[in-house]
Formats: C-alpha cells, structure tokens, sequence
C-alpha cells in the first residue's frame, strides 16, 4: 500500500498520475466524484487501485458514528485492503488524503472531531503502509 498525503490543491493527484503512469490498468475511486467508502476491493479487476479523498469518507463515518467506532471500521478497511492487494503480487493500492491537521482548531465538536478521527487514521494508514509520500507544491518526500 502506498499512502500519499499532502494539502489541498497542492499537485497530490498530477504526481500520482505521473508516478503511475507506466501502468495501464488502473481504476480511481474519489469521494470528491461521489463515490462511496469502498471497503471490499474484490470487485476491483485492476492492477492498481487509487482510492482519493479519505478525509472526506472519514467525515461521513464522524457525522455517522463515534470516534471509536470510526477507527474500528477504518482498521477493518485497512485489512480488507491489505487482503486484496496481497491476494495477488501484480495488485497496488494507492490512497490519498488531504491534510486537515493544520491550522486553528475548529470551535465545532462535530469538526473537531473529523480532524481527531483523519489524524489517527492517517497514522494509522501510515504505519501498515510499506510506501509513504508527502506531496507539497508538485514535489515528493518520501517519509517511509
């Protein structure tokens, strides 16, 4: 898995377009097209997949759920993701979060707490990551 987080608007997508360019069978799924949290990829007969807007699936889990309960069912979308790109040695997942950790606090509990629940996800995500790349202005850094 190869998780690429960065701001918004800050080239995380053109980067990812490039970077996996070379691979010709490739599906995006993107909370920002309306897509739904895909929890189970078997359905998914591409090589890579690329799930884009996490931070987005997370606000609708927090409007939803509690902040545990929002971390059980992230977790179990971690393995399901991990099971499907491990089922066969060609499979690649990629995701892509947009950083919502900087910047004020919001007075909202509601929005305080999709910035708590994003943040332990992404760290989450981080570590059973094998790949992690921070996109800032069109430029990688790879962090792990």
């Amino acid at each position: 898995m190869h998780f690429i987080i960065g701001g918004a608007f800050n080239g995380k997508r053109a980067w990812i377009k490039n970077t996996y360019s070379r691979y010709e069978n490739k599906h995006w799924v993107s909370a920002y097209d309306g897509h739904s949290l895909p929890i189970n990829l078997i359905d998914f007969d591409q090589s890579v997949v690329i799930l884009e807007g996490v931070e987005i699936w997370l606000k609708e889990l927090t409007v939803t759920f509690d902040a545990e309960k929002c971390r059980e069912i992230w977790a179990n979308c971690i393995e399901e993701w991990n099971t499907w790109e491990n089922a066969a040695e060609q499979r690649k997942l990629v995701v892509i979060g947009t950083d919502i950790s900087k910047g004020i606090v919001p007075m909202e509990v509601e929005n305080r707490q999709w910035r708590d629940v994003t943040g332990w996800a992404y760290q989450d995500i981080a570590s059973k990551a094998e790949k992690v790349d921070v996109i800032w202005y069109g430029l990688n850094q790879t962090i792990k």
